[in-house]
């Protein structure tokens, strides 16, 4: 979406949107997302956020199951539930900025710009709290580490560009403020790259499991046969302990028929 938004724009010689500033020259995604790729930049932002939020709760779901790293106290489990929260609360910001768009909805699309940057910030606070203390129980999952280290450099970098965003509109300086924007949308992308990372132990214990299935199975399967040749009552598929003891004696213990013995024969046995 994001792709397309630029070069849509700059393939069509950088026009000067009604919603920009006289003296601004960079445009803001919202300036392209107010003109015709409106309905590209609603539904993609929707398919976004949704995805994204629907990765969070799956990522708690899968802790509460033992696919991924269990949550060993109730604190990481409400740090957990606190992300979600208000990631959905970014989500609806990013999707309800697309619709109340700049150019017809100036004060409502910044109020869901902020709304937006806020939720997910707040909610990589959360989780990258969640997952320090992980780590600490869990020293030898080093992808707990490197996935905090990844969120909290997200943390930190979003803040820092959220703030010189803002001081850059206050201050008149849109073109920075434009381009500042840009990178903040890229960076959050990166930043929902990063959960592949968080799901790959879950991969991991699916093949685990699968395994231990299938081993499950064959051992069932197994039993099943042995059980059906031998019941209870000691017969073997219909036949008493009298004739198949009167054709085993017949064989020694290594399975070789002993000399002067008779070998049984289909009608017998």
């Amino acid at each position: 979406m994001l792709l397309a938004m630029l070069i849509t724009w700059t393939t069509e010689g950088s026009p000067h949107y009604p919603s920009m500033h006289p003296s601004q020259n960079i445009a803001y995604i919202s300036d392209v997302g107010a003109q015709g790729l409106k309905p590209l930049f609603i539904a993609m932002s929707a398919v976004t956020v949704v995805s994204f939020d629907l990765a969070f709760i799956l990522e708690r779901w899968l802790r509460h199951t033992g696919r991924l790293t269990y949550n060993t106290s109730p604190t990481q489990k409400i740090l957990s539930i606190l992300s979600i929260i208000a990631a959905i609360a970014g989500a609806a910001g990013l999707i309800l900025l697309s619709i109340f768009d700049t150019l017809r909805h100036p004060h409502l699309h910044d109020g869901f710009l902020v709304l937006f940057i806020a939720g997910y910030i707040v909610s990589a606070i959360f989780i990258c709290a969640e997952y320090q203390r992980l780590g600490i129980h869990f020293r030898e999952h080093s992808i707990l580490r490197y996935s905090f280290w990844i969120k909290l450099f997200f943390i930190l970098v979003e803040i820092a560009m959220a703030i010189a965003f803002g001081v850059c509109r206050n201050e008149g300086k849109y073109n920075a403020a434009a381009v500042l924007e840009w990178v903040i949308a890229l960076i959050f992308f990166f930043y929902v790259l990063s959960f592949f990372i968080d799901f790959t132990p879950a991969v991991r214990t699916k093949h685990h499991q699968s395994r231990a299935t299938e081993m499950d199975v064959a051992m069932e399967q197994g039993n099943a046969t042995s059980s059906s040749r031998f019941n209870y009552n000691g017969t073997a598929n219909g036949y008493t302990n009298e004739h198949v003891n009167g054709y085993t004696n017949g064989y020694s213990q290594n399975g070789v028929v002993e000399p002067g013995e008779p070998v049984p024969t289909s009608q017998n046995f």
